[in-house]
């Protein structure tokens, strides 16, 4: 899901459902506060790019549907399967204590010690906590364990307990 400097990925439509049009949305935690009806995003399929303006967004048995505006049935939303939508990375808001996923990546990792572990390869996303992955391995992104985020200069500082990343 990578994206342009200013934008970020906030879901990926994973099929289409019914027959009028509407698509099926898996939305990042970013995307559930952007998708939503008027709003403009990008949407990336393989190589080919295009601006779409989102007509209706509702939820059906958990899951996010969407209808893109122009798109009137199933043979004209089908093209858009699988697409990846991106949003102006100003139009997202976070909360304290909340960061983009492609601010962390890069940033280099060291315990209150000194320690250094390496740089955040990706943060993966798991009902009890987001993980930062460092050299294959994982830390918990929880407060016990990261005591600091510093995205200006690229440092995130940990107190790891024994053993989690031997």
């Amino acid at each position: 899901m990578t994206a342009a400097q200013n934008e970020i990925a906030v879901g990926r439509i994973t099929g289409v459902f019914g027959v009028r049009g509407e698509l099926k949305c898996d939305p990042t935690s970013a995307g559930r506060t952007v998708i939503s009806a008027g709003a403009q995003l990008r949407c990336r399929r393989g190589d080919t790019s295009s601006i779409i303006r989102i007509e209706r967004a509702r939820t059906h048995k958990n899951r996010l549907l969407i209808r893109i505006a122009g798109v009137e049935d199933a043979d004209g939303a089908a093209p858009y399967a699988g697409g990846i939508l991106f949003a102006a990375r100003a139009d997202v808001l976070l909360e304290p204590g909340e960061y983009f996923d492609d601010d962390l990546v890069g940033c280099a990792v060291v315990a209150t010690n000194g320690t250094e572990f390496g740089c955040v390869e990706r943060v993966e996303h798991f009902p009890s906590s987001d993980m930062l992955v460092i050299g294959g391995r994982m830390v918990p992104m929880v407060g016990a364990i990261v005591t600091d985020i510093d995205l200006e200069g690229r440092r995130i500082v940990i107190d790891p307990p024994e053993g989690l990343l031997e």
